[in-house]
C-alpha cells in the first residue's frame, strides 16, 4: 500500500455511529508531508479502491467475493498526496442504490445532527463520520443525489462536480454518464481546499451576475423546509447577485426525473446487474425491487429518455447563460426518521429526484450549504452554476458561511 511515514502518528478513529465498515483494512495510509491538506484526515465511501484491500459497494457479498484493488482510486491518491491522511472506508447503501442512508446488512449510521434520523445516502457513512467529527474530509460519490441529499440531512457542504471534472478512476461505477465523485466538509474554507486540489484545470472562470431562484422546484418542498431556505436567501440578499425568479421545467420536473430514473437504470444494467444476476446476493428490500425495475428497462425506454435528456440539456445550456446560477432547495424535507414506514417516505421518495436530476440530466455542478433548520434538523439550500462554475459555487459556499447554521 502507499504509505509515506509513520503511520502510527495518525490514529483511526472510533466508530460510535456505525459508519465505518466492519472489515480489517490495512489502515491509515499517512499523508505526504507540505501538502496543502497536510494535517488533515479523510474517510472514503465504500466504492474507492484502496491498494490491498477489498471494496464491497455496500453489499458483504459482493465484499467476500471480490479480489483487493491492485491500485489506489485517483481521487484517493490525490488527497494523500496533497497531505490528507485516509483514516477509513464508511459504509454506503447496497449497491449506492438508494437516497435513505439504510444499509439492511451493515446498519444505518447515526446522523448526530439529527439524531434518531436518516443520514441520507448513498454516501451515507461519509456524511455522518462528519456529524461526529472522526475526519476532516469525506469524499462521496454523487450519481443521482448521494453527496448532495446527506449533505442536507446531516448539515454539510457537498458538492456534486461539473461531471468528470474530478476523476473517477479506480471508483466503482453505477451509471456512468451521471457518476461523479463529491465530497463533504463542516468547513467551509477547506470544502474549497479540497476543490483546489481534486477538481481538473477546466474551470470557466466568471462573475456571478444573477441569481435565479427556481419556483417550481422550492414547490417540490415541504412548505416548512421552503418558507425557511427563503428566510435564509434574503437574510443573504447583501452578498448575493441579482435575485430573480424562474421556472426551471417548463415541462414539469417529474417527466425529468423519470427520464433520469430510465437512463440511470438502463446503465445499471450494464454495470452491476450482471454481477448481481450471476451471483444473486441477498439484498436489502427495495434494493432488490430496484434492480428487479432496472432489468426490466427497454430499449425504446432508454432511447425515448435520452432523446429527453437532449432536450433538457439544450434547455439548460439556453438558461444557463454566463454568470447565471439557480438557487433550489437540496431536498424536499428534513431527514425523515429511521423508523419511517414506506409510506412515510413516500413524499420524500417522490420529490427527491425532481430536484437532484437537474444537475444530473446536464452535467452541471452542484453545491449543498446547510443553510438553516426545521424541527432542530439540518436543511440544505443548494446552487447549480454552468459547466465549469466548480470553483464559483465553492466560492459562494464560504461567503454565504455566515448566514449558515
Amino acid at each position: 500500500m502507499n504509505t509515506n511515514g509513520n503511520i502510527s502518528q495518525i490514529n483511526i478513529p472510533d466508530d460510535p455511529i456505525g459508519c465505518l465498515v466492519p472489515h480489517n483494512i490495512e489502515l491509515p495510509v499517512q499523508g505526504k508531508k507540505g501538502g496543502p491538506l497536510e494535517g488533515k484526515t479523510f474517510i472514503v465511501k465504500d466504492l474507492y479502491d484502496i491498494e490491498g484491500r477489498k471494496t464491497g459497494n455496500g453489499s458483504p457479498d459482493f465484499y467476500s467475493k471480490t479480489q483487493p484493488a491492485t491500485e489506489t482510486a485517483t481521487t484517493v491518491q490525490k488527497l494523500i498526496d496533497s497531505g490528507a491522511s485516509l483514516v477509513g472506508v464508511s459504509i454506503c447503501d447496497e449497491f449506492f442504490y438508494s437516497l435513505t442512508g439504510a444499509n439492511a446488512h451493515y446498519g444505518t449510521p447515526q446522523n448526530l445532527n439529527a439524531p434518531g434520523r436518516l443520514p441520507g445516502g448513498s454516501s451515507s457513512g461519509s456524511a455522518a463520520a462528519l456529524t461526529a467529527k472522526l475526519c476532516d474530509i469525506a469524499l462521496g460519490s454523487d450519481t443521482g443525489g448521494s453527496v448532495r441529499i446527506p449533505a442536507s440531512f446531516c448539515g454539510l457542504y457537498g458538492i456534486r462536480p461539473t461531471h468528470g471534472r474530478v476523476d473517477l478512476s479506480g471508483g466503482r461505477a453505477m451509471a456512468p454518464s451521471f457518476d461523479t465523485a463529491g465530497w463533504f466538509c463542516n468547513d467551509p474554507t477547506l470544502f474549497k481546499t479540497v476543490g483546489s486540489v481534486l477538481l481538473d484545470n477546466k474551470s470557466e472562470v466568471r462573475n456571478i451576475e444573477q441569481l435565479k431562484v427556481a419556483i417550481d422546484c422550492f414547490k417540490k418542498a415541504d412548505p416548512k423546509v421552503s418558507e425557511a431556505l427563503h428566510k435564509t436567501i434574503e437574510a443573504a440578499s447583501n452578498v448575493l447577485p441579482s435575485i430573480s425568479e424562474i421556472t426551471v421545467a417548463p415541462d414539469g420536473l417529474d417527466h425529468w426525473s423519470e427520464s433520469f430514473r430510465i437512463i440511470q437504470a438502463s446503465e445499471i444494467k450494464e454495470t452491476n446487474l450482471p454481477w448481481v444476476q450471476e451471483n444473486k446476493p441477498n439484498l436489502g428490500p427495495g434494493i432488490k425491487e430496484r434492480f428487479v425495475m432496472a432489468s426490466n428497462i427497454t430499449l425504446e425506454e432508454t432511447e425515448t429518455a435520452k432523446k429527453t435528456r437532449k432536450k433538457i440539456r439544450n434547455h439548460l445550456n439556453e438558461l444557463f447563460i454566463p454568470g447565471t446560477i439557480i438557487c433550489l432547495p437540496t431536498s424536499p424535507v428534513i431527514a425523515p426518521k429511521i423508523n419511517s414506514t414506506p409510506d412515510g417516505l413516500e413524499f420524500f421518495r417522490s420529490n427527491a429526484l425532481a430536484l437532484t436530476c437537474i444537475a444530473g440530466l446536464s452535467g452541471f455542478p452542484q453545491v449543498s450549504v446547510p443553510a438553516t433548520s426545521v424541527e432542530n434538523c439540518p436543511v440544505g439550500l443548494s446552487f447549480i452554476g454552468g459547466p465549469g462554475s466548480d470553483e464559483l459555487l465553492l466560492d459562494l459556499a464560504l461567503q454565504l458561511s455566515p448566514f449558515c447554521t
